[in-house]
């Protein structure tokens, strides 16, 4: 359970960043490139599209450890991985950013969550079930 609390910490952390970028905030440079200071429409549309995807993303992770039970737990196993790998992805493409406030950001950020999810995948922290 430790381990989806801190991973939905940094969630969170993250939907507060894109609000910010969602309602103007001057902090284009580290997201999407970095190549705009204040994002562009359709950006602030991706940005309001990831906030869904990590509370889908907490979901999927507090349903792994068993907090909740909305999915099944095949279901959770499986897109628990699947986090993982987008995770993993992230530390690449936030690694070959043009913008060096996103990579100086973003990598360890996609390190910590890759790291968080791969523990939750594997089954770590999962509550104990009275038998």
């Amino acid at each position: 359970m430790p381990f989806a609390l801190a991973l939905t910490a940094v969630l969170v952390l993250l939907a507060v960043f894109q609000l910010a970028l969602v309602l103007g905030a001057p902090l284009g440079r580290f997201a999407w490139g970095g190549q705009h200071r204040l994002l562009p429409p359709r950006l602030r549309v991706g940005s309001a599209v990831s906030i869904v995807v990590y509370a889908f993303i907490a979901a999927i992770a507090w349903d792994r450890v068993g907090l909740i039970d909305i999915f099944g737990g095949a279901f959770s196993e499986v897109a628990m991985w699947v986090v993982v790998g987008y995770f993993a992805l992230g530390i690449l493409m936030n690694a070959v950013s043009r913008s060096v406030p996103e990579r100086a950001v973003m990598v360890p950020v996609s390190i910590v969550l890759t790291g968080l999810s791969l523990l939750i995948a594997l089954g770590y922290g999962e509550l104990a079930l009275a038998a």
